[in-house]
């Protein structure tokens, strides 16, 4: 018998996925106290941050009460145990995956590719998070389940479009979360909740089971509270699908996370505010890459005079909005549960639009391509902000420019992360980006981990006690 004193709920939905199942492996607490901590904590404190769209009490204990099994018999999965949060864009069997409309209420008939992976895995799965109509936004202020709140923040932004998700791991709902980035849906929410994401190499987890926003963007995201959590997420989740067409067999795993700090090439901007990044960003970003010489090596600036960062952002989303088209058809014809008018008019932009409009699109697709790899031959990896601005109020002016910085690693189809990079003035947080090539997720989340011991900026979690 373990006769430590037992943890604190406070400290069990602030800690790590590693520092859980390390608790978990030697009998500090078990999967049903640990899953009786988060809901009580959801019961408690989400009806004023509204992360989640669907917690299903009995099914929880349920999961719980089977990963409590597992754990006495001795035949574990490698998340057994742990709470986890699904964006409402992924297929649950037996739920309904709604996708931010108000119609989509049939049963999905089977898991996600994801989903199943983490039941094999043994995770309990806490619930479906908030986020924008059809992943199309960046506020996860949607008109039909209401605003999911900033948990640093009231009445803030959590940005978007997996809003509910981030928040949710930020104010210790959920240990980590699974949810989709096409343009920056991942990394957005991440550095206004001051949590860590990762969008991966294309390809690298299957999307099968997944509502398609732009199928040629479209990828898994994963939110969690360290980098080396992210890890163990895409460790499980990565591989692949033969019934996924977009799925990759990769001849080689993934690149060695083997790079040598203080002997690599990094990537800088030479002029942020060129380019829309506030003031306060770009002071907060300077004096991170101040801390972090050793772990960034040799700073090169780099040439993206030739790169139109917010033409490029709304190529991306006219891609978007075409393929959405099709996909939400049903659901722009039901009369019985309206979408909203902005979601509405998004989409009836697309239609004005011609074959020659969607084509010139798709080739900046192409030329982000070109661009990833002439970038890096010069450099290991491309730092910079993740967001150009911090969150702002809801119900007020919405930035254009919140996917200027995360859309180009989504068109060139490479890697990006998302860590906390501090706070701004107002004491609200930011991000700090890493874009890698592909198949450098590894190296990436290596190298995120090491900047982020260095800064040790990151909140206390979890955000709301």
């Amino acid at each position: 018998m373990n006769s430590q004193q037992p943890i604190a709920d406070f400290e069990l939905r602030g800690a790590s996925l590693c520092q859980l199942l390390h608790w978990l492996a030697v009998g500090r607490v078990q999967p049903q106290a640990l899953t009786d901590a988060y809901q009580a904590a959801i019961e408690r404190l989400d009806p004023q941050l509204n992360a989640y769209v669907d917690v299903r009490s009995g099914l929880l204990q349920d999961q719980a009460q089977m990963a409590d099994r597992r754990r006495r018999d001795g035949v574990i999965g490698r998340l057994d145990g742990i709470p986890l949060a699904l964006k409402d864009n992924l297929d649950v069997a037996g739920w309904p995956t709604r996708a931010g409309l108000p119609g989509r209420e049939q049963p999905a008939e089977s898991d996600a590719h994801v989903v199943a992976r983490l039941r094999a895995s043994g995770a309990v799965l806490v619930g479906k998070t908030n986020m924008d109509e059809g992943a199309l936004g960046a506020t996860t202020d949607n008109a039909h389940f209401g605003p999911t709140h900033n948990p640093h923040r009231h009445g803030y932004t959590a940005g978007g479009s997996s809003g509910g998700a981030a928040a949710a791991v930020a104010a210790g709902l959920a240990v980590a979360a699974v949810g989709s980035d096409s343009l920056g849906s991942i990394r957005i929410p991440a550095s206004y909740c001051g949590v860590y994401a990762l969008k991966p190499t294309h390809g690298e987890i299957s999307t099968r089971g997944m509502v398609p926003a732009a199928r040629r963007l479209d990828a898994v995201g994963l939110l969690a509270r360290s980098a080396e959590d992210l890890t163990i997420l895409l460790q499980v989740l990565a591989g692949y699908d033969a019934d996924d067409a977009r799925s990759r067999r990769r001849r080689v795993a993934f690149a060695l996370p083997d790079w040598e700090p203080g002997n690599l090439r990094s990537g800088v901007l030479p002029d942020l505010g060129a380019i829309g990044v506030r003031p306060d960003v770009i002071e907060l970003f300077e004096q991170a890459l101040q801390r972090l010489p050793h772990a960034l090596g040799e700073r090169r600036m780099v040439d993206f005079s030739d790169w139109d960062f917010a033409r490029a952002r709304r190529s991306g989303l006219l891609l978007m909005e075409a393929e959405m088209l099709d996909t939400f058809a049903p659901d722009l014809t039901d009369t019985r549960h309206p979408v909203s008018p902005r979601f509405r008019s998004m989409l009836g932009y697309a239609a004005r639009k011609s074959a020659a409009d969607y084509a010139l699109a798709d080739r900046v697709l192409d030329a982000a391509i070109l661009k990833m790899r002439r970038l890096f031959c010069q450099v290991d990896v491309l730092v910079l902000p993740t967001t150009p601005q911090g969150a702002f109020p809801l119900g007020g002016p919405v930035p254009d420019s919140q996917a200027d910085l995360t859309s180009f690693a989504s068109l060139a189809g490479c890697p990006a992360v998302s860590l906390p990079m501090g706070t701004l003035p107002d004491g609200l947080p930011v991000g700090l980006q890493l874009v890698g090539a592909r198949g450098s997720d590894l190296r990436l989340l290596e190298l995120a981990a090491v900047c982020a011991a260095t800064l040790d900026v990151a909140p206390t979690y979890p955000v709301l006690a």
